[in-house]
């Protein structure tokens, strides 16, 4: 008859030393990890600077291609602005309104705000809708009674946005080509 072999029962010493082994193991993974997500952590933020560039670079292209002939383009509607600014900041601090306005059209009884943007949303729309209101709140404040009303323009816009913007009562600039062309407000444009 074969004689029964018996399983050794592991030492205490060599069961400690298998727990400090796994220790030291589990040390090294931590810190592995944590290096790991370090330079994830660096890579994604290197990757939202470049993305955040090449959106602004999209942005200075559609307010260069729009800004030289918007004032030619709303004479067509009756409306002539003489003066045009890109890049208007807005900053009052003792009131607590601040704004930047992509390009401002004026003349002595009105002044058209002008949002730029590469892909236009309805919350860009809305947040126009905000602007406005800012800027009637600072002009009321400074004794500027100009009436406002307002643009956006977009090279990507979906029906919806276009919807939306025309019912706003906002003037809608989209690219045609080398060009751009402009829609008025469904109905008269808001006023502000």
């Amino acid at each position: 008859m074969p004689v029964a072999q018996t399983a050794a029962i592991p030492s205490f010493e060599s069961v400690w030393a298998l727990l400090q082994e796994n220790a030291v193991q589990m040390k090294e993974f931590r810190e592995s990890q944590k290096e790991t997500d370090r330079i994830l952590k660096e890579q994604s933020k290197e990757l939202n600077i470049k993305i955040g560039s090449l959106t602004n670079l999209f942005g200075d292209f559609t307010l260069g291609m729009v800004a030289p002939k918007l004032r030619e383009k709303f004479m067509e509607f009756g409306l002539v602005f003489p003066k045009a600014s890109p890049n208007v900041v807005i900053e009052d601090k003792k009131n607590q309104i601040g704004l930047e306005i992509d390009i401002l059209l004026e003349n002595g009884d009105k002044a058209m705000l002008v949002e730029v943007k590469t892909k236009l949303t309805i919350e860009r729309v809305t947040k126009h809708i905000e602007r406005l209101e800012k800027m009637r709140n600072y002009a009321d404040l400074h004794g500027d009674k100009r009436t406002f009303i307002g643009a956006v323009a977009g090279f990507a816009i979906t029906d919806e946005v276009r919807k939306t913007a025309l019912d706003q009562g906002f003037y809608l600039i989209e690219p045609d080509g080398e060009n751009f062309f402009i829609t008025p407000p469904n109905t008269k444009p808001k006023e502000w």
